[in-house]
């Protein structure tokens, strides 16, 4: 049986519910970070989703020197703290450096290694030995196969909670495909798999300075990883995409997200016994 324990409340994988991790991209301001949060978990309260909450204390992967990163990894951390007090939901974030490892493990429940930066031992490693449950984004120039030497990796290190997301893959410049043959493949090295339904369609640098995106086609990518098998979808979210300072074009606005988990959790319940 495929399970991992994503929180003390929280399991992924077979015979457990559809989980959503989501979030706008990047930590902006106090009261933005916990409404967001708030607003999302009343809607995975309505449908029954498990949920994480997922924000980034900081990006370090943006396209410009001058693009928006967010605010310090202690006030990151410190406004995260405060949106797992306010809503008691638990909370997911980025690191990118091994130093960041634990005390982000303070506070979020699930640390994310993104995708730029899933081969990167010592960071892997750093992660496995906080106890956290770790959730690794396969980079876009890794074969769903390959995904093994990242298993390895966090189980040398003590993991053992993980998750494994599919993110797209790189097609030529500036641009993303989804091959979706890499759900069970990922699958089939132990662990519970996450669909990434926004960056999926994100067009990396493709408008010029930044990332562009194509966010209109997140429901039909989020429909068709739930009719192939996932067990989990992770979307950011956002009140105001077109406003957003990081990630914008690719985000689900948040007036769409129960429409779309809706249709979600009809396709996966359409699948034979409807256990995924």
């Amino acid at each position: 049986m495929i399970q991992t324990k994503v929180t003390e409340k929280i399991v992924a994988g077979d015979g457990q519910p559809l989980l959503l991790i989501g979030g706008p991209c990047v930590v902006e301001s106090e009261e933005f970070t916990v409404r967001m949060a708030e607003e999302i978990a009343r809607v995975c309260e309505r449908l029954k989703i498990p949920f994480v909450f997922k924000s980034s204390f900081d990006k370090a992967n943006r396209t410009s020197i001058n693009s928006f990163r967010g605010s310090s990894m202690e006030e990151g951390l410190r406004i995260l703290r405060r949106v797992k007090e306010r809503t008691g939901v638990p909370i997911l974030t980025d690191i990118h450096e091994s130093y960041q490892a634990e005390p982000a493990a303070q506070v979020a429940d699930v640390l994310q290694i993104p995708a730029f930066l899933c081969r990167q031992t010592d960071l892997l490693t750093a992660a496995a030995r906080t106890g956290r449950c770790v959730n690794v984004k396969k980079g876009q120039f890794v074969a769903p196969w390959e995904m093994r030497h990242v298993v390895a990796k966090l189980e040398a290190g003590g993991a053992r909670n993980i998750l494994l997301t599919e993110r797209g893959s790189s097609f030529g410049y500036n641009t993303l495909v989804v091959d979706f043959r890499s759900l069970p493949q990922m699958r089939a090295l132990g662990h519970p798999v996450i669909f990434d339904a926004t960056h999926s369609v994100q067009m990396p640098g493709g408008a010029g300075d930044r990332s562009g995106g194509q966010r209109q086609f997140v429901p039909y990518l989020a429909r068709a990883a739930a009719a192939v098998g996932c067990d989990a979808l992770f979307m950011e979210i956002h009140e105001d995409p077109d406003n957003a300072p990081s990630d914008g074009p690719n985000m689900l606005p948040l007036s769409q997200l129960e429409d779309t988990l809706r249709q979600v959790l009809v396709v996966r319940a359409a699948l034979v016994g409807g256990t995924r």
